[in-house]
C-alpha cells in the first residue's frame, strides 16, 4: 500500500487555522495542463488564489484536488487545482503558513529549488522564501 501524502492534510489544517483566526487563506499554485484557473490571471506560470469561504463557493480540499467556484472580474469560474500543483497556503494578513517544495518530474529533480529562511530587513520574524 502506497504511503499517503501529508500535503492535503496540512493544506486543510492551515486553511482551518486561517478561518478560525479571521485571516484570509491564500493558495499559491504552479499552473500546468491539469490546473483549471483563469489563465488571464496567471503570471510566470503561477497564480495566487483567495480560498476563503467568503471568496469561494463549494470549496472542497480533497486528497487529490482543491475545487471551488469563484468570481473573477464579476464572472463566476470553476477552478480545479491538483494537490501536486499547490506551492503553499498562507494568511494574507501576516504571511504565515506552509510552503512546499515544487514537485517536478524525476528528470528535473536536480534543479529543484530549495527553501531558504531569510530575515526581513525590519528585524521581524524570519520567513521562508523559494530561491530559484
Amino acid at each position: 500500500m502506497a504511503e499517503k501524502s501529508t500535503k492535503p492534510y496540512l493544506i486543510r489544517a492551515i486553511h482551518e487555522w486561517c478561518s478560525d483566526s479571521n485571516f484570509t487563506p491564500y493558495l499559491s499554485v504552479k499552473v500546468d495542463a491539469n490546473t483549471r484557473v483563469p489563465t488571464e490571471h496567471v503570471k510566470n506560470g503561477e497564480i495566487v488564489l483567495n480560498v476563503s469561504y467568503d471568496a469561494t463557493h463549494r470549496l472542497t480540499i480533497g486528497n487529490d484536488v482543491v475545487q471551488f467556484s469563484a468570481r473573477f472580474n464579476g464572472v463566476s469560474r470553476e477552478c480545479s487545482v491538483p494537490i501536486e500543483a499547490v506551492l503553499g497556503i498562507f494568511a494574507r494578513e501576516n504571511g504565515q503558513g506552509l510552503f512546499f517544495p515544487a514537485e517536478e518530474a524525476p528528470s528535473a529533480a536536480a534543479e529543484t529549488p530549495s527553501d531558504t529562511p531569510t530575515t526581513p530587513p525590519n528585524g521581524g520574524r524570519p520567513k521562508l522564501q523559494v530561491v530559484k
